[in-house]
């Protein structure tokens, strides 16, 4: 399989994008790169004493249309192009989805695994005391990502607060509801997907009948469980972890399978399905697909042998660029990630707007706001697609890049 460079493969659907909206060169070299990057030396200290000088980045990819947002990841190989393409991609998914936010990402290389919590908590602190000077609720408002939480969040708003010296409960999202985060927050990015699926079954004729879930994580989980409530029904045939796949054709109960993989941290062992080949899900005949684990898990191997009719993308970049042509040509429709894993920076949004108010929404109310927003960024993405006659990955890229143009050209950037 090709060896991917996430950053460029990120800038040539750019380069892709700009030459169907026919942007001029100023405005395409400016969308091609980002607009501030920080990379910073963290001194921390371990349980033992000793101390490691920890690397950790920042990356404000662009903000024409509001602060940046985006996650932080703690990770051992974590890199400066990981974090620039998740940067811009997060961008053009707050455009795609109307919300007045810029896009952002910020990482640190180390190993959590490898942490007790109470040196994770001093990689948190000593993060924001690095960033302090350039985030902010009208700057740039972080969220969680890979190996971090909201109880990371809570960390890092009480050391920003203490730098401050006043409360700013919106300087960052995913918190813990007691101070300051939302209802509706954790199963968002499921709930956005699932709620995609709805509107594409509805446009495309599809009944969701059987669904596989390839990544039996958070959102994996969360999704297994919404798809009956939001779609009316549908059997859950196959999942996999990162360590084994369970099978049956006449369906798993979604629940029993959650409960097992809390439990022992794996579906290997689940008594109602049989083991499965992790990959050979992907190749399996269902309905809907979700991927909801690691990027390019679909890919030029195997996207000939994808038989679902319909693929959520849960997970961030889980299809390939030359799979994206084959799955098109196949005539199986892609929800793409900047589309269908957008419920998290929506409801994320959500919980800034009650931070800076001070008034906290009930759960229906984040559940039919997030419906009304993703819903609406759907069917723009449809008639993007209808217009431009081109795959969805690349529909949903020319809507969020062509939002992001116009608001760089009425500033005057460009």
């Amino acid at each position: 399989m090709t060896s991917y460079n996430s950053f460029e493969t990120a800038r040539r659907q750019i380069l892709e994008a700009a030459e169907i909206l026919k942007l001029d060169k100023s405005t395409t070299d400016l969308l091609i790169q980002p607009q501030r990057e920080y990379t910073f030396t963290m001194p921390v200290m371990l349980d033992s004493g000793a101390i490691e000088i920890m690397t950790g980045f920042r990356i404000q990819y662009n903000t024409a249309r509001g602060p940046a947002k985006g996650g932080i990841r703690f990770h051992p190989e974590e890199t400066i192009d990981t974090i620039r393409a998740l940067s811009c991609w997060m961008t053009w998914k707050a455009a795609v989805s109307d919300l007045p936010l810029g896009g952002g990402k910020g990482g640190v290389i180390c190993n959590p695994k490898h942490l007790s919590v109470k040196e994770l908590e001093r990689v948190a602190r000593a993060y924001i005391r690095a960033v302090a000077d350039f985030i902010g609720t009208e700057k740039d408002i972080p969220a969680p990502d890979v190996y971090t939480n909201p109880q990371t969040m809570a960390w890092m708003m009480d050391e920003y607060e203490t730098i401050v010296r006043k409360h700013s409960s919106g300087i960052l999202t995913d918190k813990p509801m007691q101070i300051g985060g939302t209802e509706g927050r954790r199963d968002a990015t499921s709930r956005g997907g699932v709620i995609t699926v709805r509107e594409a079954c509805r446009h495309y004729g599809i009944k969701p009948d059987t669904f596989i879930v390839q990544g039996f994580g958070n959102a994996g989980q969360r999704a297994a469980l919404l798809h009956k409530e939001i779609l009316g029904g549908g059997k859950l045939i196959a999942a996999s972890d990162s360590k084994s796949a369970v099978y049956n054709p006449n369906g798993i109960d979604p629940m029993e399978l959650v409960r097992h993989k809390l439990t022992t941290g794996s579906l290997k062992g689940f008594k109602g399905a049989e083991e499965a080949e992790r990959d050979s899900i992907l190749e399996l005949e269902a309905d809907v697909l979700y991927p909801a684990a690691l990027e390019n898990a679909i890919n030029e191997t195997n996207a000939h042998k994808i038989r679902s009719k319909l693929v959520c993308e849960l997970a961030n970049g889980p299809t390939t660029p030359e799979a994206d042509e084959i799955l098109f040509a196949n005539g199986i429709h892609v929800l793409p990630d900047l589309l269908a894993s957008a419920g998290g920076v929506i409801v994320s949004y959500f919980e800034m707007v009650q931070d800076s108010s001070f008034i906290f929404w009930e759960e229906d109310i984040v559940h039919k706001a997030l419906d009304k927003k993703i819903t609406k960024a759907f069917h723009s993405v449809v008639q993007s697609q209808k217009e431009k006659r081109v795959h969805p990955r690349l529909a949903a890229l020319i809507v969020g890049v062509a939002r992001v143009a116009e608001a760089c050209k009425l500033r005057g950037w460009v």
